[in-house]
């Protein structure tokens, strides 16, 4: 079988991308986790805040680190297999790319030293500031790279000269007409994957037998943040969902796996989409079920798929199943996440216990934001598709002349290390949370009971 050198590329980069997102997800919304964990303990002086502050710092510091150096050979690939890319839109990614290192990143590597290893050696408050601007830094990244990704979905504010974009106004390229919807979505799973994954590692410490006031303390943070979350992110969905539906109608044709352009249109709940026979086979629908979601009227028309067929056969819509299913494993993930955290709400915050049966769904739901956040980005990425930079660049014209033989044997380099380092850091969590399990109340917080503050604690 001849190797595609397109088709590894692209697999390629969406094994790079989809290992990479994992890591920000988590640190966008830890940084403020973590300064919440420290303001509480400023206020209260209760050590228990603290404790859960200084177990979930480690993951923060094991994310991010994990995140700068996938984010890294990420970027390589720029260079190698997709050149194309920066030689047509390079003047639009570049200066996003460069702002979110300058604003960003930058104040990240500052402040992150003082905040793991800082809290003896500066003061209560300088503590708690590097902890924010830290926390800060991480939602500017998400900022600039959502601009940069939400630009090639919906380009605005750019003017075509000879074959290369060239910005005609910076306001227009970043706010362009996705980004608000694209990033408040994000920034909401970002918040959903680490309320989870702290409501999962709590219930795993409660199984092992900590009853300790940081495993309580941390285990509500995470069910009432993800309780609380939740239904915002239902809501925003929809009306990112609608946005969609205005500037990319195919993406949204393909994710309900909706073939003629109609009213009525039935929620399709399951079913094999065929592209060869333009049909579903085995659907399971709700009557009228999308047209009332992305109408709001029971007979709202809806784009189909075969409009996007060029007069010479050329299929201009993304692959329907994975974009199909894609969306229907971000939903169905989504409703688990509102059905266990509510439940969550009711037995931990009303009644005050953590019943078993939930401790045990907790455990597998600590990765339910990965799962949920890599279906969304499925697709989100796959529904641009044949695009690159809608309507300006494709994917194909975007490929590097690499040989097909060089693609696949770094692709299975990257996916043999990335498993490898994939397995380390979720054992490394599991074996924070067991050893912070067998301390209990007795973990040792450096700078709070062998040596005192520099300021006073509480009533700053």
């Amino acid at each position: 079988m001849e190797l595609d050198a397109y088709l590894l590329s692209r697999i390629q980069f969406a094994a790079n991308i989809s290992f990479h997102i994992l890591f920000p997800t988590i640190t966008i919304a830890l940084g403020w986790v973590l300064l919440f964990f420290k303001l509480r303990y400023a206020r209260t002086s209760d050590v228990a805040w603290m404790r859960a502050y200084f177990f979930w710092v480690k993951a923060f510091a094991l994310s991010f680190a994990l995140g700068v150096v996938s984010g890294v050979t990420m970027s390589f690939q720029f260079g190698t297999n997709w050149p194309g890319y920066m030689e047509r839109v390079g003047n639009i990614a570049g200066p996003l790319l460069a702002y979110e290192v300058l604003t960003a990143f930058f104040l990240e590597a500052v402040f992150l030293g003082i905040m793991l290893f800082g809290f003896r050696r500066v003061s209560n408050r300088t503590h708690t500031l590097a902890t924010f601007l830290v926390a800060f830094g991480t939602t500017m990244s998400a900022v600039w790279i959502l601009a940069l990704n939400s630009w090639m979905q919906t380009p605005a504010g750019f003017e075509m000269r000879d074959g290369v974009a060239h910005a005609t106004s910076w306001w227009e390229v970043v706010f362009n007409p996705s980004f608000p919807y694209r990033l408040i979505h994000m920034l909401l799973a970002s918040g959903l994957t680490v309320a989870f994954l702290i409501a999962g590692l709590s219930a795993l410490r409660w199984l092992i037998g900590d009853r300790s006031e940081a495993m309580w303390k941390a285990l509500r943070t995470g069910i009432g943040a993800a309780a609380i979350l939740i239904p915002i992110q239902v809501f925003v969905g929809d009306q990112h969902g609608l946005n969609t539906l205005e500037h990319q109608p195919a993406k949204v044709a393909a994710m309900e796996a909706n073939w003629e352009t109609r009213g009525n249109v039935p929620l399709v709940l399951f079913a094999w989409p065929d592209e060869e026979a333009r049909e579903n086979h085995f659907e399971i629908a709700i009557p009228n079920g999308a047209s009332l979601i992305l109408r709001h009227s029971l007979d709202g028309e809806v784009p189909g798929l075969n409009d996007y067929i060029a007069e010479d056969g050329t299929v201009l819509h993304p692959p329907v199943a994975p974009v199909f299913w894609g969306f229907r494993i971000m939903v169905g993930t989504g409703v688990l996440m509102l059905l266990i955290s509510w439940a969550g709400v009711w037995f931990v915050f009303r009644r005050g216990v953590l019943p078993k049966p939930l401790a045990l769904l907790l455990v597998p739901m600590a990765l339910s934001g990965w799962v949920a956040t890599l279906a969304g980005w499925y697709t989100t990425e796959i529904g641009r598709q044949p695009w690159l930079v809608t309507g300006v660049l494709t994917t194909k014209e975007a490929l590097g002349p690499v040989p097909a033989g060089h693609v696949g044997f770094t692709l299975a380099v990257y996916l043999i290390l990335y498993a490898l380092l994939l397995i380390a850091y979720l054992a490394t969590l599991v074996f924070l949370a067991g050893k912070a399990a067998k301390e209990g109340d007795d973990t040792p917080v450096p700078g709070v009971e062998d040596k005192p503050l520099t300021q006073p604690v509480a009533g700053e």
